[in-house]
């Protein structure tokens, strides 16, 4: 069995295989060809080499470069099996293995692909220069083929670069006719492989820049999404939610803080089946923890079998960027990215968008909520000029009106009219009541003590936040007992449902009346008992095409529950219905 190595002279070129035309004995008397054979041979193949050329630099997608590389490899030195070897990060192994001719049902009998650790495969990347076999399973660096391998017996190898970098190997084994392969296929494999590299180079700028774009814009619509009033309790999901789709992971989970010296507990998931991920805790002692809390990333090779990442849920995971929320020096929380075991390592520059994507995230969240506050604070302003004209003009004018009329009735001989003037004076006193609770509630403010208060409370406070800004109160209607039926799960997603159809109304209805109604005495189709909340305006209505983001939300928040959201005209036929029902508590919730 006789090797070449990078073109060298050996027994496999002259008369081995097709096109060998013979020339003089070299020192070790085999034969060699002279400079104008070579010369007239690459003549003879030169519209075929110019041909695998121009289809080698076609197209600008990076995989779809690679493909057409073997393949056109294969072509040209008429191998009946061919394989491009992509190079890991470190250049110890191969990240990616593109094959040529091999059939589905072979490639599932073999099983894993090679990782270039060993044999030949190895051998190419530890000195990357071009190797030629007669008999690849006799030489002593091949540690044989795998069960249900097709049989290969000749062997070529050339490297690729990319500019002055190994990208990776050409293989190709198995010349058709039974021949071996020649120097002449050697030096055509090197000329594909030069025009390769710079295919591949300007393949990757583009992967790069649409990359960058792609990410870019992604956390423009972040920041867009959270400036433009999705509710706090929503934020970290919309995060959560770009994250998985920019890095195309598995899932993506934001972990905050758990205080001092507690660790970190996913509140945010976005994947396919979340189950189970909210509420994972990481523990304060684990090394990844105090890195990420001081601003550093982490890169997990595979999530599952570091020993840093101890969780359950680690387990269903392979390569995992995990990257902190961090502004101004203050990391309010952690972004996890994880891909599925063995998926495709993170590449340098997705680590790079990434990190900076977390970066605009950060600042995003922070934005917005400055502006929640900031929108807070007008809304308690408003709400103490209101209170404050209440009570010095409403109350003392009704207070006023109401003494006038007790004078009148002392004056009065009419026993009618006594009558009404003294149900006046009362109606008078109950609206005076009315307007002080009114006062009351303007007051407290639309958070104070909400976890103790019951949904009614809750609901009219939203109503009575919203009427600042619609620059109108809406109507309430309550049928059955709210607060005792409807369990606090439920209760809270329908007190935020009320609260995304009063901001959607304000921001898009263009309306001057809605009337709300919470019914605890609904049924689900099924005849479960449930809670539904209709409201009703009389604004422009959905145009056709419209955004429908906010009722989007408002399906996934009751389909969450086990409920739905459905939307149309009003009865008469104009401006909105929106109805959303859920059963009255969870099934986790007891009766």
């Amino acid at each position: 069995m006789a090797a070449d190595s990078d073109g060298a002279p050996g027994p496999l070129n002259g008369t081995g295989g097709p096109g060998g035309t013979g020339g003089s004995n070299g020192p070790d008397g085999s034969p060699t060809l002279s400079f104008q054979v070579i010369a007239s041979q690459i003549t003879l193949r030169l519209p075929e080499l110019l041909e695998a050329v121009v289809s080698v630099g076609t197209g600008i997608e990076l995989h779809t470069t690679l493909r057409r590389i073997v393949e056109t490899a294969a072509e040209l030195a008429d191998a009946r099996y061919a394989a491009l070897g992509v190079l890991d990060a470190d250049g110890t192994g191969l990240a990616d293995f593109i094959t040529y001719g091999i059939g589905e049902t072979d490639a599932a009998r073999m099983g894993a692909l090679p990782d270039g650790h060993a044999g030949l495969l190895g051998e190419l990347i530890k000195h990357p220069v071009p190797l030629r076999l007669a008999d690849l399973s006799a030489d002593d660096r091949s540690v044989g083929l795998p069960p249900g391998h097709p049989p290969m017996k000749t062997f070529v190898g050339v490297p690729i670069r990319v500019h002055t970098e190994i990208f990776g190997n050409l293989y190709l084994t198995e010349k058709r006719g039974g021949w071996q392969f020649t120097d002449e296929d050697t030096r055509m494999l090197r000329i594909l492989a030069m025009e390769a590299g710079i295919a591949i180079g300007n393949a990757r700028l583009y992967e790069s820049a649409r990359q960058r774009e792609h990410w870019i814009s992604g956390a423009a619509a972040v920041t867009t999404a959270l400036l433009t009033g999705d509710a706090a309790d929503d934020a970290l999901d919309v995060v959560a939610v770009w994250a998985r789709k920019l890095a195309e992971s598995a899932a993506a989970l934001v972990l905050a803080p758990r205080g001092s010296d507690s660790g970190l507990e996913v509140v945010a998931a976005s994947a396919a089946d979340p189950e189970g991920m909210v509420g994972t805790v990481i523990p304060a002692e684990n090394p990844i923890v105090a890195q990420l809390l001081n601003g550093e990333p982490v890169f997990v090779d595979d999530a599952a079998s570091d020993p840093r990442t101890t969780t359950r849920l680690a387990q269903r995971f392979g390569p995992t960027m995990m990257l902190p929320l961090q502004s101004n020096d203050r990391v309010i929380g952690i972004l996890a990215l994880p891909r599925p075991p063995g998926g495709r390592p993170f590449s340098e520059t997705e680590r790079v968008l990434a990190t900076q994507f977390a970066a605009q995230a950060a600042l995003a969240l922070v934005l917005a909520d400055v502006q929640r506050d900031r929108e807070r604070l007008a809304v308690y302003e408003d709400r103490d000029r209101i209170a404050r004209d209440l009570h010095d003009l409403v109350i003392q004018r009704l207070f006023a009106t109401g003494m006038m009329l007790e004078g009148a009735g002392r004056r009065a001989h009419t026993p009618e009219v006594i009558e009404r003037i003294g149900h006046a004076v009362d109606e008078l006193d109950a609206t005076i009541q009315e307007v002080r609770t009114a006062i009351y509630a303007l007051q407290q403010g639309p958070g104070d003590d909400a976890a103790h208060s019951g949904l009614r409370a809750r609901a009219l406070r939203e109503v009575g936040t919203a009427a600042v800004p619609l620059g109108f109160q809406p109507s309430v209607r309550f049928v059955g007992a709210v607060d005792a039926l409807v369990g606090e799960p439920v209760g809270k997603n329908l007190v935020a449902a009320l609260r995304e159809v009063l901001s959607n109304a304000f921001r898009h209805a263009r309306a001057s009346r809605i009337d709300v109604t919470v019914d605890a005495t609904a049924a689900l189709p099924d005849g479960a008992p449930a809670v539904r909340l209709t409201a009703t305006d009389d604004g422009v209505g959905i145009p056709e095409g419209g955004r429908r983001s906010g009722l989007r939300n408002l399906a996934r928040r009751a389909g969450s529950l086990g409920g739905s959201s459905t939307y149309g005209p009003g009865p008469d036929g104009t401006g909105t219905t929106v109805v959303w029902e859920a059963p009255l508590r969870t099934p986790s919730q007891p009766d």
